[in-house]
């Protein structure tokens, strides 16, 4: 999973990030590119279009909903979703909030960038259970002219 989550947990509101990070937009960019990107309906509709170079996998329970784009997927659960990665060496889930929660106990790694501050949000990221997950890397970065707010990546992987 990959996910950038304010200290309260926030990742949105109003089908908006909260933020505007260009450092965490680029680390989002490089660890994606190349793979399957699994969302709910709401996350891909945030989008202007769809990212390049990533196949949209895409969860909702609108099974009449479609889409014109060739490189999205329409499936019914996350499990549908996860039969299409099975044999890729990696992919990710990228949200929002439901599909995170739903996708916490298949993921073996979570890319989580920490936003240092907190937000009134709509939709949140879940908890990480420390007996669970352990932290295996770190990276701070300051607030600066283009970035707000302070921020760490964090990776954890499962125990």
């Amino acid at each position: 999973m990959i996910a950038a989550a304010s200290e309260n947990n926030a990742l949105g509101k109003d089908n908006d990030l909260l933020w505007h990070l260009p450092d965490d937009f680029k680390r989002f960019k490089n660890l994606t590119t190349g793979h399957k990107i699994i969302m709910g309906r709401k996350t891909f509709e945030s989008f202007p279009k769809p990212l390049p170079n990533r196949i949209h996998i895409i969860i909702t329970r609108d099974t009449s909903y479609t889409t014109d784009f060739s490189d999205c997927i329409i499936v019914h659960s996350l499990e549908d979703a996860l039969k299409l990665v099975e044999h890729d060496e990696l992919s990710y889930i990228i949200g929002g909030g439901e599909i995170y929660a739903l996708g916490m106990s298949y993921a073996d790694k979570i890319e989580l960038t920490r936003v240092h501050h907190s937000f009134e949000a709509d939709a949140f990221f879940p908890e990480i259970d420390t007996d669970v997950w352990k932290i295996v890397n770190e990276e701070s970065h300051p607030k600066d002219e283009k970035h707000k707010y302070a921020f760490t990546y964090v990776t954890y992987v499962k125990k």
